[in-house]
């Protein structure tokens, strides 16, 4: 498989704002060497990192499923490879990158199959901690959960910013259940998945069409009738394709379409 190196793509120059990022890394470099901070990478600087990593994979420099090459950032950005290996952690946490044992770290790719294994589970979880939260409503917690909405239902700015969104109203939800245990599973086992969906490159139409499908989910955790998992399949049809095919609904048939 191809290795990717930031500065570097198919031997033609970097682009501008590229350029621009690697030489705000190296003056953050600079001035934390100079100010004689003690050893360790200070957070300034790898955050700079994984800031101007986040953005090339998000902006499509990194294709899904290409790997990353440590030392050859290192050497673009001019800086030691610490820092470049603190901030792939980072996005590694971030769901962004996949790490392959002997072999390294690859921009997230999630199969078909492997999304709908993920979404299938979703519909028994989230289901669970939507009655969880619905029994424990409080009113300081349904405003958050309002502002969410009506932020993603206002949004318009850049795609990671509603992948955010997106994934904070659900979190929000999965935290007003109550149950640690629960909101754990699901942060693990959707990282990915929403990191996928970041690196979807798809219209703003889509994009905002996708994001004013969260009220329904807003009134039926409010108190409002309804059968959880019914309504989170249905949430999940709007982005996804038989996100039902790996579970209990599709297999007994159980459910009309």
């Amino acid at each position: 498989m191809e290795e990717a190196a930031i500065g570097q793509t198919g031997g033609r120059a970097s682009p501008k704002p590229y350029r621009e990022g690697a030489r705000a890394i190296r003056d953050v470099d600079v001035d934390i060497r100079e100010s004689g901070l003690g050893e360790g990478t200070p957070s300034t600087l790898r955050t700079h990192v994984m800031k101007e990593l986040r953005a090339q994979i998000l902006s499509g420099r990194y294709r899904p499923g290409e790997r990353i090459n440590e030392s050859k950032i290192a050497r673009e950005l001019n800086i030691s490879r610490i820092p470049v290996r603190e901030a792939l952690s980072q996005l590694q946490e971030q769901g962004l990158l996949t790490s392959h044992e002997r072999r390294g770290m690859f921009v997230t790719k999630l199969s078909d199959d492997e999304v709908q294994q993920i979404n299938s589970l979703r519909l028994v979880l989230e289901a669970e901690a939507i009655r969880l939260a619905r029994a424990r409503m409080t009113p300081a917690i349904l405003a958050d959960l309002t502002d969410l909405v009506e932020q993603m239902e206002n949004w318009d700015g850049p795609l990671i910013d509603a992948v955010a969104l997106d994934r904070k109203f659900h979190a929000a939800i999965w935290r007003a259940a109550g149950n640690p245990c629960l909101e754990r599973v699901l942060i693990s086992l959707t990282t990915s998945l929403f990191a996928h969906r970041a690196l979807e490159h798809v219209s703003m139409e889509i994009r905002r069409w996708r994001l004013n499908h969260h009220r329904a989910l807003l009134n039926l955790v409010a108190g409002g009738d309804g059968d959880p998992v019914l309504a989170m399949l249905e949430h999940l049809r709007m982005g996804y394709t038989e996100p039902e095919r790996y579970s209990s609904l599709a297999v007994t048939g159980a459910l009309s379409t």
